[in-house]
């Protein structure tokens, strides 16, 4: 097993993803299969397989790419994009609770990611869990949207997200 990103690697996946065509992502998958047969194991080069079946909405290879790059030592920035399409590739297979997992497994692990909160608001309002998803959006607004209109309402959205937060707390019987 290879996991090393070398320079010849490196520029081999940027012309992968340089050349995909999202109406046609055949061509993509194969590049990435061919990188796959050279770099066995890599766990960089599995992640951009499962992405390049998640873009041609094939989730269910998308995901078993996923779950090996994942298991291969993906790590750092890749690992969190893995992660957040993990979990939207588990939501649209209707897999809401292990949608949620992994993406609060990224929300720990990355919690300055804007992508990884909006994508679990999503996963929450899929399971059924609006009051959850309305307070991660409202939580991410306080944090990130830094004009005298909204910072004016800052401790009200602050207020209203734990307070829809611990509604759906007490609806899903404590858990969180």
């Amino acid at each position: 097993m290879t996991s090393a990103l070398t320079p010849g690697l490196d520029a081999a996946i940027q012309e992968g993803n340089r050349d995909r065509d999202r109406d046609n992502m055949r061509p993509t998958i194969d590049h990435f299969h061919r990188l796959l047969a050279e770099h066995p194991g890599n766990p960089q080069v599995l992640y951009e397989l499962g992405g390049a079946y998640d873009t041609a909405g094939q989730e269910g290879c998308a995901r078993g790419y996923y779950e090996q790059a994942m298991g291969a030592g993906l790590h750092g920035e890749v690992l969190r994009r893995c992660l957040l399409q993990y979990g939207s590739t588990l939501r649209n297979l209707g897999l809401h609770e292990e949608s949620l997992a992994a993406l609060r497994r990224a929300r720990e692990q990355f919690p300055e990611s804007d992508s990884v909160r909006l994508f679990l608001a999503l996963s929450l309002h899929a399971a059924s869990r609006s009051d959850a998803a309305v307070a991660e959006l409202l939580g991410l607004a306080a944090d990130r949207i830094r004009n005298e209109d909204v910072t004016r309402y800052e401790v009200a959205l602050r207020g209203n997200a734990a307070f829809l937060a611990d509604r759906d707390r007490l609806a899903c019987g404590g858990s969180a």
